[in-house]
């Protein structure tokens, strides 16, 4: 397929049964290239995780897969897919002015009229062109179980919480997680025969994720996901794919994919990361000794002493031989230097890696709540943090941990109880804080934002984004890097009093394992929510679980 300046046209049908093959796939903006000559191949029952740093392209892959780039994109390469391909991304493809009985009505629509098909191409049987249209429609109601469809809707829609929402709800009145449980609910219904997510995790809670690691488990078709959640990707990827997988990939040849879960990956990953690290280092000490040897002169071949008066001939003669052997020996190892530089690999590039202290040191009592409450959204008889001391919120969605976290930050205010923070300094990082000018760079949104801080440190020093993307509009930065950008900004106050809310969220897994050892060492009060289960398992300090109003 040629360069297309448009995903739809990349795009091509192969069947319900077919497999993914994505060959030379490059995606490029006016002024940068996200993707580059990407492979991969994905078979029907194969669930393959994206992993890779934030920018690396792990969204854009998806949906240049599914045919949904922006305009400007230039899109090169060959894309075949199964026909039935759902993309659900990091927010759920509804109408907010759409109610949950017309979300339904619309996933069961083409199911029914599959079951509808097969009944009226039953009487065309017996011609070729109808037994043909006839074992077309049929295929599909089978590899779908349309006849199932509806109580399939239903048992999805008790099994995800959801049982209780009105046909007449609208969803833009639903939260973060009851919209990403109803558009789970929708593709447990339908059955894709390929099925590719986007962070799919973000705003469950435990029981939700559940549901849809099973469900994933048994799909039979192509699974393909970008996640943070390690958790997941342990439980449900057959594969990994690499997008930032360095110069040697993941098998010392290049190649990005890993047979297996993130647990084990963790270990290859750093293997790989040596490997590059020794053979730049090997190589660069052998382009030093070529380079040396090019610069040979005669002394080193031992022609260095004065002729007696009978042998000056003699002496002149082994001089011209010393020569055409320093020639020889010098043609050689600029030979063997040309292919050395030649073939030689990439340095590697420093890795990107979090640098800063999420608090400043603090002493005291921070925060104590009693009876704390908003009225309809979250209700906690008491809450006590000391300095030092870091609390994890846990509970379902709806329970009202971000609602908390809201008033610990002053962000809300409390309908019921009291509250009393002694923090001299507080900040909050949000689930989805939306900037004020996407316009902006990062580097220009950061200063803005700590102007008034005379001690804040630079962008650069904190190590959350890379040099390359502070130029960056906001606008343009992946979700994750946007993250990046908010937990920089929140830090860099270094506040006695720390809220964060599912930091996990978004960001890559490398800067995940950093937060949770810089949580560990942090002088100040954190109070952190989330759904994260490998934070969670591994979290050793007092927990608070909120069960909902």
């Amino acid at each position: 397929m040629p360069a297309s300046p448009s995903t739809p046209s990349h795009v091509t049908g192969a069947g319900v049964h077919a497999p993914l093959v994505v060959t030379g796939l490059s995606v490029a903006y006016p002024d940068r290239t996200v993707l580059s000559g990407v492979d991969l191949l994905a078979q029907p029952g194969r669930r393959i995780g994206l992993v890779g740093e934030n920018g690396v392209g792990k969204s854009t892959l998806l949906r240049a897969v599914a045919g949904r780039l922006p305009s400007p994109a230039r899109v090169s390469g060959t894309i075949t897919a199964p026909d039935d391909l759902v993309l659900l991304g990091q927010e759920p493809p509804f109408s907010d002015s759409a109610t949950v009985a017309e979300v339904l009505a619309m996933t069961l629509a083409p199911l029914r009229r599959a079951v509808a098909d097969v009944e009226r191409l039953a009487a065309a049987v017996g011609t070729p062109e109808g037994d043909a249209a006839y074992e077309r429609a049929l295929e599909t109601a089978v590899t779908h179980d349309a006849w199932d469809a509806d109580r399939r809707a239903d048992v999805a829609a008790a099994r995800l919480g959801l049982a209780g929402l009105g046909p007449d709800r609208v969803v833009g009145t639903l939260s973060g997680g009851q919209r990403t449980r109803l558009a789970l609910a929708t593709i447990m219904t339908t059955r894709p025969s390929c099925l590719l997510l986007d962070e799919p995790t973000n705003h469950l809670d435990d029981d939700a994720i559940e549901v849809l690691t099973g469900f994933l488990r048994e799909l039979p078709g192509v699974v393909v996901l970008a996640s943070h959640d390690r958790v997941l990707l342990d439980d449900v990827c057959t594969d990994l794919v690499d997008l930032d997988a360095g110069e040697l990939g993941t098998d010392g040849n290049g190649g990005r994919r890993f047979g297996g879960g993130w647990s084990d990956y963790e270990a290859a990953r750093a293997d790989a990361r040596r490997r590059w690290e020794e053979t730049y280092a090997a190589q660069q000490e052998e382009i030093g000794r070529l380079r040396e040897a090019t610069r040979i002169g005669t002394s080193a071949i031992a022609h260095d002493r004065g002729p007696s008066d009978g042998d000056k001939y003699i002496y002149s003669f082994k001089g011209g031989r010393v020569e055409q052997t320093l020639a020889r020996r010098k043609k050689d190892a600029q030979r063997r230097l040309a292919v050395a530089e030649r073939k030689q690999v990439r340095r590697p590039p420093a890795p990107l890696a979090f640098r800063g202290g999420l608090t400043a040191a603090a002493s005291g009592r921070l925060v104590q709540g009693r009876d704390l409450e908003v009225a309809g959204r979250m209700q906690v008889d008491r809450i006590d943090l000391a300095a030092g001391e870091h609390l994890l919120l846990t509970g379902p969605n709806g329970s009202g941990k971000s609602t908390l976290l809201g008033v610990l930050s002053g962000r809300l205010a409390p309908t019921g109880g009291t509250l009393h923070v002694s923090a001299r300094t507080v900040r909050e990082l949000t689930q989805d804080p939306e900037p004020t000018d996407r316009t902006r760079s990062a580097l220009a949104t950061y200063d803005d934002a700590v102007r008034d801080l005379p001690d804040a440190p630079a962008l650069r020093e904190l190590g959350l984004l890379h040099p390359r993307d502070h130029r960056t509009p906001v606008g343009r930065l992946s979700v994750g890097q946007r993250r990046r950008l908010g937990l920089a900004v929140a830090i860099a106050a270094a506040p006695d009093l720390l809220l964060l809310d599912e930091p996990t969220n978004h960001v890559s897994l490398a800067l995940a394992g950093e937060l949770e050892e810089a949580l560990a060492t942090s002088p100040g009060g954190v109070v952190l929510a989330s759904h994260d289960r490998w934070l969670r398992r591994r979290w050793t300090g007092p927990a608070l679980r909120l069960e909902g109003w």
